[in-house]
């Protein structure tokens, strides 16, 4: 099952329209999370003014830049042997410049040049715009490094290029940084602090999606459910704002509204949510308005209260199921997936169980499972003895991806005999004559093609599922296309 097993996005080269008046070449790899393949789409934007044309072809490529992800070691490793490709195509072609980007390059800094020879430029998530003159200095013979993080939102002001997209979905960020310390969580270090985008730099990014024919949007932030928009600055200083910006502040559920009311016809969905920080207020906006997806990404990565505790999450294992359980009265047929860390330091057997006993009582969609690995930096590293064996850790997360599996399943069956509405975004992956698309439950759907298109909204009835998908045929088009 792809959304239980696949632990990091592979990396994936992108391209955009050239620009005629383009000579040089870009190339340019992401991985983890969605966020970072938004970046990358501001960075083309950036360089396509810097006179760079994208290219799939590596060995073309003037400037190569790999966008990385810093959450888990095996995500790091992936880059570093990406690298060596690099290295090996650098030697046939000299002039090739490579760089590395996000969470990876703000956390080691001025050791990725030390370490990676090949490497010319290390560029942290909230220096992109310094690109330019980066690129300038790596012309002129020297090493250019910037991993300054901001206080404030950087790339409101850009409009994003829409890479290898299929143009029916897209992203869009609202949010950067996290405030929530989980002591095995890095991206407070690669990231910085929370701040928010301004409502109406993201209104006119919806509306311009729209018009451009995109047909649903998923807003992106480390933690979405902190939006908080009182005019600029960290949420942390919310306290310190005037009457006035309090008063007129927009928050993540403000926020919500906004968009569905901008494009009453525009599928909206978010990621990704807190448990702590996540409030009913928009569990009812999402109630209120069909365009927003019954869908939820809400991360408990534990069951156990100790661990919780050791993880420094702000809830209980009470508190989520009570959580959960309105979610459910409110809308009982919202899809929920989780993020679960498996062999935690001091993780015992009676914690393990009670992780299995909440996947239990919450029966999740789907999920995304793995095992404990250190993070450099992150409190955990420092404080805590990573000593729960290897072979115990995967022998847990193996009973952990077979409930899930076990929950998929009856998931998808409870929709077997229904008609969904369905966004057509792709041919399936196993049969040219069929399309696949997602119902607001995020769950993936397929169906023959007939004389249906890619961006159509179409009401497929389900006649068999597997734990990951739903089969189905369609019975005409939904009354949103």
């Amino acid at each position: 099952m792809e959304k239980i097993i696949d632990e990091n996005k592979q990396g994936e080269s992108l391209i955009l329209e050239p620009k005629k008046e383009n000579t040089k070449k870009l190339f340019i790899e992401s991985y983890g999370c969605a966020m970072n393949f938004s970046d990358s789409e501001i960075v083309a934007s950036i360089l396509a003014d810097g006179g760079y044309n994208t290219t799939q072809n590596l060995e073309d490529a003037d400037l190569v830049l790999v966008n990385t992800c810093s959450i888990r070691d095996k995500a790091e490793q992936t880059v570093r042997k990406r690298l060596e490709k690099y290295n090996a195509v650098k030697k046939i072609n000299p002039k090739m410049k490579v760089g590395v980007l996000g969470c990876m390059a703000e956390r080691l800094k001025n050791k990725f040049l030390e370490e990676e020879k090949i490497v010319d430029l290390v560029v942290g998530p909230d220096a992109y715009k310094d690109l330019p003159n980066l690129l300038n200095e790596v012309e002129e013979g020297r090493d250019a490094i910037n991993v300054i993080l901001s206080k404030d939102e950087t790339y409101g002001d850009i409009s994003p290029v829409r890479l290898n997209s299929n143009g029916v979905t897209a992203f869009v960020s609202i949010t950067r940084g996290c405030d929530n310390m989980c002591t095995f969580c890095v991206v407070p270090f690669t990231r910085g602090r929370e701040r928010s985008r301004d409502p109406q730099s993201i209104l006119e990014e919806v509306n311009d999606l729209w018009n451009k024919g995109f047909k649903e949007i998923t807003l992106l932030g480390q933690n979405v459910d902190s939006y908080l928009w009182y005019g600029g600055g960290l949420k942390k200083d919310f306290d310190k704002a005037s009457d006035i910006q309090k008063a007129t502040a927009v928050t993540f559920s403000n926020l919500l509204e906004l968009c569905a009311k901008a494009q009453p016809k525009m599928r909206i969905r978010f990621s990704t949510s807190n448990p702590q920080d996540m409030t009913l207020d928009v569990v009812k906006t999402m109630s209120k308005f069909e365009n927003i997806c019954n869908y939820i990404h809400l991360p408990v990565q534990s069951g156990s209260n100790r661990i919780l505790k050791e993880m420094n999450r702000q809830h209980t294992r009470e508190e989520y199921f009570d959580l959960i359980d309105n979610i459910r009265k409110i809308i009982p047929d919202c899809g929920i997936s989780q993020d679960m860390i498996v062999g935690f330091p001091t993780e015992t057997e009676q914690d393990h169980q009670d992780t299995l006993s909440l996947m239990n009582h919450v029966k999740y969609d789907f999920g995304y499972m793995f095992a404990y690995s250190e993070r450099p930096g992150t409190l955990a590293e420092r404080k805590m003895e990573d000593d729960v064996p290897h072979d115990l850790k995967k022998q847990r997360l193996a009973e952990i991806v077979a409930l899930q599996q076990n929950h998929s399943q009856y998931r998808t069956e409870q929709f077997v005999g229904k008609i969904v509405e369905v966004l057509i975004e792709k041919s399936s992956k196993k049969s040219d004559a069929h399309w696949s698309g997602r119902n607001p439950q995020s769950t993936v759907v397929v169906f023959p093609k007939e004389h249906y298109q890619i961006g159509d909204f179409v009401n497929v009835k389900v006649n068999d599922c597997t734990s990951a998908t739903l089969i189905g045929e369609a019975v005409g088009y939904s009354k949103n296309n």
